[in-house]
């Protein structure tokens, strides 16, 4: 049985908490919040046992095995070192932190301890995703050309909103824009060209955003990303022979439909059973029991090549969180 604390209390901590009960060997035994009143009414409306009111009692917690940071971005950092200074295990929402420094410094500390810490990019471990990825590396649509994806909201978001609070780490890219760009990395990896535009809010975070990734093999990604109208939130993976088309949601779709020369299109259909967070759950238990401090599935490489990505992003539109 892995023992699991969930740090926050906020609307995708919930989301975990419910689909944790589809992850075998799953038990969800405490919650932590900067508040008692908020973290004891979690643990009432999701059965968990001990409530805390605090992120460094929960990580003192000895029954704890795992802690899964919930927080908004910007307290990713502090929350995570807290865990790891406690000696657990940790998932992290995406994206792991602001920056690539203080995701270096989470990857570096997490290391140095021996313990295991994974970013919690739920798509990376998504069993249809997996399976597209399985088509490619096999060939079945050649070598790939173009990667298209996009993922707006439609808002409007008040500027109080995590989505537009900068000191929050608001703005679309790191909160939408992240799924584009890890499923145009996990297709071709690292681009070796980056060209991006936004337009700013009053808050001085990005509200629309448009990007362009080049590889020196000729692939081209063109991706996009906002917070101003709801977007089709699909992704088409073009090859030489083939398309794979990614419905809405991309990054959690109900099928994948395989495109190729000559051929009737062919329909891949995923068990869409609860929220679809219980397969990072999953891979986290599987990591531990095999004793391993990161997962080949969403390795620390990963999630530092995305995190140079975001910051190169961020500097060319001219968001900064400092």
């Amino acid at each position: 049985m892995t023992r699991w604390g969930i740090l926050a209390t906020g609307r995708i901590a919930a989301r975990f908490a419910e689909d944790l009960r589809l992850a075998p060997g799953a038990e969800l035994v405490a919650v932590g919040s900067r508040t008692r009143e908020s973290a004891e009414l979690f643990a009432r409306r999701h059965d968990v046992p001990r409530a805390y009111a605090s992120w460094a009692e929960l990580a003192a917690d000895p029954d704890v095995d795992v802690i899964y940071v919930a927080t908004p971005h910007a307290a990713h950092h502090e929350a995570a070192l807290t865990c790891l200074a406690g000696d657990k295990a940790v998932l992290v929402e995406k994206p792991c932190t602001l920056d690539l420094a203080t995701t270096t410094e989470l990857v570096e500390t997490a290391r140095a301890r021996g313990l295991f810490l994974m970013e919690a990019m739920w798509m990376r471990t998504n069993p249809l995703i997996l399976r597209v990825l399985e088509l490619i590396r096999d060939g079945a649509i050649g070598e790939v050309t173009h990667v298209r994806a996009d993922f707006g909201a439609a808002g409007p978001f008040p500027p109080e909103h995590r989505m537009r609070a900068r000191t929050l780490g608001g703005g679309a890219l790191l909160d939408l824009g992240v799924y584009p760009l890890s499923l145009a990395h996990l297709v071709l990896g690292v681009p070796d060209h980056v060209r991006a535009w936004a337009r700013l809010s009053p808050e001085a975070v990005d509200e629309n955003t448009g990007m362009v990734l080049g590889w020196d093999s000729g692939a081209v990604a063109t991706l996009s990303c906002g917070m101003v109208g709801a977007t089709a939130i699909t992704a088409a993976i073009t090859g030489t022979t083939g398309r794979i088309d990614l419905p809405e949601p991309f990054y959690r779709p109900g099928a994948a439909v395989l495109h190729r020369a000559g051929a009737e299109p062919e329909t891949i259909p995923a068990d869409l059973t609860g929220g679809g967070y219980q397969h990072e759950a999953i891979e986290v238990q599987r990591c531990l029991a095999a004793g391993l401090i990161e997962s080949p599935l969403v390795p620390h490489s990963a999630t530092l090549e995305i995190m140079g990505l975001l910051d190169d992003i961020k500097e060319r539109i001219g968001v900064s969180y400092a």
